[in-house]
């Protein structure tokens, strides 16, 4: 009898333990693994068109993290600590902001204890949406490190990288890193199709933006297609290349897109 009540006794002490154990536990530990748990992997769904690569959007993380988050009682609070804003200049001659955010992301549990994680964000706009890109970017990789949310490469091709004509003006000091350190930067790539802000189709103007004739320019090369035969189709409303308006700009891509060897005949009898 004694011994079953000695028993008893050790597995009261024992489940006590466990729970000052957890009590003892900030809650943020266990909820990070909780939306490990939850969300799984994020499929690459969207594709560059131009260049055929699969990427995720900050989207697609939002939608999968937002049940597991919410579920584990996790939130995210991002906070800018450096910034830099630099102009450059494409080959086209188009003015390009370059924003470079220095972003910390505190992610806090129900109990008030929390984790910091450090980013930098990089976005590339020609009106005033690269400090939105540099967020949305940092954002995108903090939750994919510190969910540990799968992913096959870390190239995203979503992300912009115009070719410049002439360099940044130096970066402040504070942002730069040691060049031994530093990776080497991905090849540069035209903008495609699906590189163009939705937000540039409401500015209150029809005319093609600099990505866009750009991604003409692309395509151009590629198939060696001259401004002639696409001036001379009789659904393209321009005189000029310069003059082409959005809707010209998709008819013209929706020629190129239909096959991935495209003839200048193709384009001449389309």
């Amino acid at each position: 009898m004694m011994e079953q009540m000695n028993q008893k006794m050790e597995q009261t002490n024992q489940k006590m333990e466990q729970t000052n154990q957890k009590a003892a536990c900030p809650a943020i530990y266990r909820a990070i693994a909780g939306v490990i748990a939850d969300v799984g992997s994020v499929a690459k769904d969207k594709i560059n068109r131009q260049q055929g690569f699969k990427y995720r959007s900050v989207d697609d993380v939002f939608n999968a993290l937002h049940p597991a988050l919410a579920k584990n009682k996790v939130f995210i609070v991002p906070r800018i600590l450096e910034q830099t804003r630099e102009i450059s200049t494409t080959k086209n001659g188009t003015k390009m902001t370059l924003v470079i955010c220095k972003i910390k992301f505190t992610f806090y549990a129900e109990d008030g204890s929390f984790i910091e994680s450090v980013i930098i964000g990089e976005g590339l706009d020609t009106g005033d949406k690269a400090t939105n890109k540099a967020m949305a970017v940092a954002y995108k990789y903090a939750c994919f490190q510190v969910f540990c949310i799968p992913t096959e490469d870390m190239v995203d091709p979503d992300a912009e990288r115009p070719e410049l004509e002439d360099k940044p003006a130096g970066k402040a000091k504070s942002m730069q890193k040691s060049k031994k350190n530093t990776p080497e930067p991905p090849a540069e790539r035209t903008p495609s199709v699906e590189d163009v802000p939705p937000a540039d189709y409401a500015k209150g103007s029809d005319k093609a933006t600099a990505e866009m004739l750009q991604a003409i320019r692309a395509e151009q090369k590629r198939t060696g297609v001259k401004d002639s035969q696409i001036l001379g189709r009789k659904k393209v409303s321009a005189k000029t290349m310069d003059e082409l308006t959005i809707d010209d700009f998709r008819y013209i891509m929706g020629i190129f897109e239909k096959t991935p060897a495209l003839s200048q005949e193709v384009m001449e009898n389309e």
